[in-house]
């Protein structure tokens, strides 16, 4: 029986390459993003496949819970969740962010995880089998200037995903954090606000990670027998290391 696969942030970057490698498996597909030209642009690049479109902001609280409650019945019984909806917005130090900007970032990083996985795990557990990705950042682990809210965000999925595993012992649910480091998708030119120039800047010379990298890893992932569990799994393109620390003379 064809796994049933929910998607969020599917039109672009990570989840949409999650989609594809999916729905080219031969899996049902529930693809979740806002952009709803976008959802139809991928369902017509994957004629031929499962796939039911949702047009959702995963910040909308009532939305998410109604819709993942009124599935039809043959996208109901969801095997895996992969919450790639996410952004960065500003690389502005604390004291010059936009407060508004770190509200986006909680809202969708944090609370819109939090919606879509309270409402997906119910479905998990009747059927006690379940495999959820959520989809963090280096950010959460490794400090950077200008990561302030965002990197925070992410250090809060890191923390959640580890807390679920403990509260799922017993359900045969699976929960994997995916932490990518510096990648190649419309990230930046969402954090720069639609400046491409400046956000095509940042890849000049070097080989980031792209969405089907990390697409790849979350589709192994799951082939993986059910008695294995990968917690953490941090990746960075080779040009990518640890970032040294930083020293301020006269101060």
């Amino acid at each position: 029986m064809s796994k049933v696969v929910l998607v969020t942030g599917a039109t672009s970057g990570f989840g949409r390459e999650t989609v594809k490698i999916f729905a080219n498996d031969g899996c049902k597909i529930i693809a979740i993003g806002r952009r709803e030209k976008k959802l139809e642009e991928l369902k017509s690049e994957l004629k031929g496949c499962d796939i039911h479109t949702i047009t959702l902001d995963v910040r909308d609280k009532i939305k998410v819970f109604k819709e993942i409650k009124n599935l039809p019945s043959m996208y109901k019984n969801i095997d895996i969740l992969v919450n790639s909806a996410g952004l960065a917005l500003g690389l502005e130090k604390a004291p010059d962010a936009l407060l508004d900007d770190w509200e986006v970032m909680i809202d969708t990083n944090i609370k819109g995880l939090l919606y879509i996985t309270k409402a997906v795990m119910p479905i998990m557990i009747e059927r006690k089998s379940g495999y959820i990705f959520n989809l963090g950042s280096i950010a959460g682990n490794w400090p950077y200037e200008g990561a302030n809210v965002y990197g925070s965000t992410k250090a809060f999925v890191q923390q959640f995903s580890l807390n679920l595993r403990n509260d799922l012992k017993g359900t045969n649910i699976r929960v994997s954090n995916i932490e990518p480091g510096f990648s190649k998708t419309e990230f930046s030119n969402v954090r720069f606000k639609g400046d491409d120039k400046k956000a095509d800047a940042i890849y000049d010379g070097l080989q980031p990670l792209v969405g089907k990298d990390i697409a790849n890893l979350i589709f192994t992932l799951s082939k993986l027998p059910l008695h294995v569990n990968v917690n953490t799994l941090e990746v960075m393109p080779t040009a990518q290391t640890w970032a040294g620390f930083a020293l301020e003379k006269d101060c």
